[in-house]
């Protein structure tokens, strides 16, 4: 093992620049990547996991506090509706976000591999700082409603926090240790429970400091304008909002002086002379290097001739790699599954209402009283069933794998809306509790998961970012459609004895998306414990590379050995 030198900040380490002695790119390239794929588990890959996982915090955070946003904007500005958003207001703001996230996992996604992860982590968190704060001190006037400025702002934001998905995902993924990479993929995804329980705590700290002008009504609509009541929760919302840059600022730093991904500079920027250049100029406090650029341009060269045996992107490629069916259909998979249980993840979370009430904790006599019980059931419901199954996946997914978790996660899923579906309304309250909390913990200990770390593990570097974007806003699109389409359904035919008839038939319809997610998961392979480069395919048994080009085989391999590429990592990206 080479000894380390210094470079990048403490959360993330230059391993390229422990082999800048190495003259022969494929050399150094193949002894970079093995010194990545076995170091063992450390304090360096803690540290790397609360840097990304700090960004998911927020963005779950901002994501799930939408709810309690747009009853306290109705409290406040709808005064002419009994305190509440009209419907189609409340669900544009609602879909405002995902909307945007799309727009950022597509976007930032594939920038990641046109300019690099370095370049694009960071800014993608300067976005939602900057739309937060935009968003908690924005307001309503003769020329603009305060609908639609929050929509602008949450469009903005959602396009921030679309960028971290496949940002966060493939630099943990490209930074981690081969036998523990699930793991670090899943705990930096496991934040996002954490945000949900810190927006219903923060919300509860706040309906507390405003206990007294909050019990001075006794309902929405008698929250009246210019009272104390209005003007206690006119200040709550946007402190609710607001302090959700806390999170993000603090590790802002961390990504901004985080060094290039190993991989990415080797088979993407293919610029080895301002990789090291990097090195020094980090060790010396600066931005970048400034290699000579003599050196740098015979560097280049040697590359494109290639000296450096990786394929190259280029639009041409990517046709050829995607258009081949056994690269295809693991897009297809991911993308695929990440849709289908998004479309019952976000459309069964807008009706937690329900299983409030079945707690009671979905009214009060007072409007503090109401607040209260709807910050703290939220805390309860993500206790009991999102943060638990959250943190079994990372203690499970490297040693049972990701495709077996997400397969029987579908399976069960099914199994469990098929019942609430149909026997809906032969159900006691305390039995749709208990349908809900098995949700949440196979939702996270299962697809909601595993939608995410694969597809940060399956693709080859020149388009991890690009196709792990493509896959996330499949799901995206999937909760678009729950929230705007199918959820909206459980009113068909409302009454004033029955506000929600449809319910049942929303629960069956979320059945089927399950039993759909078996198939596409089935779609994907197994990643548990295989280096990156052999999941790529760039150096498969055959000699063959995905993309149908001739290609290195590995050195001294045979077809029983490369079983054991998992045990030696370092052997596994071998060249001639």
């Amino acid at each position: 093992m080479a000894a380390k030198t210094a470079g990048g900040n403490s959360a993330f380490h230059n391993f390229h620049n422990d082999f800048v002695d190495v003259e022969d790119p494929n050399e150094r390239r193949r002894l970079a990547l093995a010194e990545i794929d076995k170091a063992p588990f450390g304090w360096y890959h803690i540290r790397a996991c609360l840097v990304a996982g700090t960004g998911f915090f927020t963005d779950s955070y901002d994501i799930f506090c939408v709810s309690l946003l747009t009853i306290m904007l109705g409290v406040v500005y709808k005064h002419d509706n009994k305190g509440v958003l009209f419907t189609p207001q409340d669900t544009a703001i609602k879909v405002s976000t995902s909307a945007g996230t799309v727009i950022g996992q597509l976007g930032f996604g594939a920038l990641a591999d046109v300019v690099g992860r370095k370049k694009m982590y960071g800014l993608e968190l300067i976005l939602i700082i900057f739309a937060t704060i935009a968003q908690a001190l924005c307001g309503s006037g003769p020329g603009a409603s305060i609908v639609g400025t929050i929509i602008f702002w949450r469009v903005l934001m959602g396009m921030g926090i679309g960028g971290d998905y496949p940002l966060s995902s493939i630099i943990t993924s490209e930074f981690a240790t081969t036998k523990w990479r699930g793991a670090m993929m899943g705990s930096v995804f496991a934040m996002q429970g954490f945000g949900q329980l810190g927006g219903a705590l923060v919300m509860l700290c706040l309906v507390a400091g405003f206990k007294g002008s909050l019990e001075s009504a006794t309902s929405y609509a008698t929250c009246s304008p210019g009272s104390v009541c209005a003007l206690a929760v006119d200040k709550m919302w946007r402190a609710l909002i607001g302090l959700g840059v806390v999170p993000a600022t603090i590790a802002l730093y961390y990504r901004l002086t985080i060094p290039e991904t190993p991989r990415y500079t080797f088979d993407v920027a293919r610029d080895v002379e301002k990789a090291n250049e990097d090195v020094k100029a980090y060790m010396s406090g600066k931005s970048q290097g400034h290699p000579d650029e003599i050196a740098q341009a015979t560097t280049r060269r040697a590359s494109v001739a290639g000296a450096l045996e990786v394929p190259k992107a280029s639009w041409r490629d990517f046709a050829k790699f995607y258009g081949k069916w056994k690269n295809g259909k693991i897009l297809l998979g991911t993308a695929g599954s990440w849709f289908m249980l998004d479309v019952a993840f976000y459309g069964l979370g807008l009706n937690s209402s329900t299983v409030l009430t079945a707690i009671g904790y979905a009214k009060g006599k007072t409007v503090y009283k109401t607040l209260y019980n709807l910050a703290a059931g939220n805390a309860i419901l993500t206790c009991a069933g999102a943060i638990p199954g959250y943190w079994l996946t990372v203690a499970t997914v490297d040693t049972i794998g990701r495709k077996p978790i997400q397969l029987v996660g579908f399976c069960i899923l099914t199994i469990l809306f098929i019942v609430w579906g149909f026997a809906y309304n032969h159900l006691s309250d305390h039995a749709m509790l208990a349908l809900y909390v098995l949700v949440q913990l196979f939702f996270n200990w299962g697809p909601n998961a595993t939608t995410f770390i694969t597809p940060g593990e399956c693709f080859p570097t020149r388009y991890r970012s690009t196709s792990h974007g493509i896959s996330a806003a499949s799901g995206k699109i999937g909760s678009i459609i729950a929230q705007a389409a199918i959820a909206p359904l459980r009113t068909r035919g409302a009454t004033k004895t029955n506000a929600n008839p449809w319910q049942n038939h929303v629960m069956q319809i979320y059945s089927l998306f399950m039993f759909l997610g078996i198939f596409t998961t089935l779609l994907t392979p197994e990643t548990k414990r295989v280096t990156l480069e052999k999941l790529a395919g760039e150096y498969d048994l055959g000699g063959e590379s995905m993309t149908g080009e001739e290609h290195a085989v590995p050195v001294g391999k045979t077809g029983s050995e490369s079983e054991a590429g998992a045990e030696a990592p370092e052997k596994a990206v071998q060249t001639v």
